[in-house]
């Protein structure tokens, strides 16, 4: 399973001020070898197997345990060392005005987009710099309440309500992933967290993380303790997790186990989408062996193998590969409810003031113990 910090990769935003230290030229390496940094799951033998041999190259992979410090990695100078790139999506939109990734020609990669469903099709706002195309999508999902629906009713987390009722008094399992838990409960607020904020609305925040602290204490950086709790029926919820967190046990048969989106709260829709993209690195060794790479990854046979792994199982951009699952990965998938959670969802992207939420959470975290 990934690590606990898999999703704070909002955290180490200066990072980007490193990207001019690691301006020198790129240290030359055989062209017949490719580095590819990725999260696990892309380094999945099926896939890359495959790549070596149809493209006589050796791929050596280097795995990121967080987004933020794979970027900093890469911004300080290790970019000469790396083709291509697969993580959060801010960080490949990123690497661009960094000076460290390549544009992409959007027309070069028509037949790729052709096969996406039309919501990632280009031009693609959240890969985009300055009219610029900084990468392609890879894999998604939602975050939402995740409910075991042997212990309580989908519709009861038809909001965010329960998490400061005492009815739910610590069964509410917050996981403790830096801006995934603040991000819903801002929402739940009435704020908006993806745009400027002013002190008002960042003491907001501050209350309602305050309330929903002193309504549980579980507070969980382990996903396999929040899963274990969840499967028991100790927690009702999982906030600050969703999809990602729940397919493996969506896989493993436990059907029963649902991660939803609230219904839109005071004009806000309630979901935040996270994506995974792949972008090529500056100057790569081989341009046309790294844009063969980009294609694989997002072709619709490879799409399914990087769906389906062993540490998670997501959705990807591929339309055409949808008629590839099964009925049963679908199932796991949720597919059935993927686009009801997109339309109640926000696009998780950069959060202006996400220095200042990250210090009021551990803030009212270290008063709450």
């Amino acid at each position: 399973m990934f690590s606990p910090n898999r999703r704070t990769f909002l955290q180490g935003m200066g990072a980007a001020g490193l990207a001019g230290a690691g301006l020198m030229p790129r240290k030359a390496h055989a062209a017949t070898s490719m580095k590819f940094m990725c999260w696990e799951g892309y380094d999945s033998p099926e896939i890359i197997k495959p790549f070596e041999e149809a493209n006589d190259v050796s791929i050596s992979i280097d795995l990121i345990t967080d987004s933020p410090g794979g970027f900093a990695k890469l911004a300080a100078g290790a970019w000469r060392d790396f083709d291509v790139v697969a993580t959060d999506s801010p960080w490949v939109q990123r690497m661009g005005p960094a000076d460290i990734g390549e544009f992409l020609d959007d027309a070069e990669f028509a037949d790729v987009y052709e096969s996406f469903y039309p919501q990632f099709r280009a031009p693609f706002a959240p890969l985009d710099f300055d009219g610029k195309t900084t990468g392609l999508p890879t894999r998604w999902g939602w975050v939402g309440p995740t409910v075991n629906t042997k212990y309580d009713k989908l519709e009861n987390w038809s909001s965010y309500a329960p998490c400061f009722d005492p009815a739910y008094k610590d069964k509410i399992c917050v996981l403790d992933w830096g801006d995934w838990p603040i991000m819903p409960m801002a929402l739940y607020a009435g704020i908006d967290p993806y745009k400027e904020l002013d002190d008002a609305e960042l003491n907001e925040i501050r209350l309602v993380l305050r309330a929903l602290f002193k309504n549980t204490r579980a507070i969980v950086g382990d996903l396999s303790v929040a899963q274990k709790g969840l499967m028991d029926g100790s927690f009702r919820t999982l906030i600050g997790g969703g999809t990602y967190c729940t397919s493996a046990l969506r896989k493993d048969g436990q059907k029963e186990i649902m991660s939803i989106v609230p219904e839109p709260k005071d004009g806000l829709n309630q979901g935040i989408i996270w994506m995974e993209a792949g972008g090529i690195v500056k100057d790569p060794v081989d341009d046309a062996k790294a844009k063969a790479l980009l294609r694989d990854l997002t072709s619709p046979e490879v799409a399914v193998k990087l769906a389906w792994t062993e540490a998670t199982c997501n959705l990807v951009p591929s339309q055409e590969a949808e008629a590839l699952f099964t009925d049963e990965q679908k199932d796991v998938l949720q597919m059935d409810y993927m686009w009801e959670a997109w339309d109640k969802s926000h696009f998780h992207n950069v959060a202006p003031n996400i220095d200042q939420m990250l210090e009021i959470w551990s803030q009212e975290l270290a008063a709450a113990r």
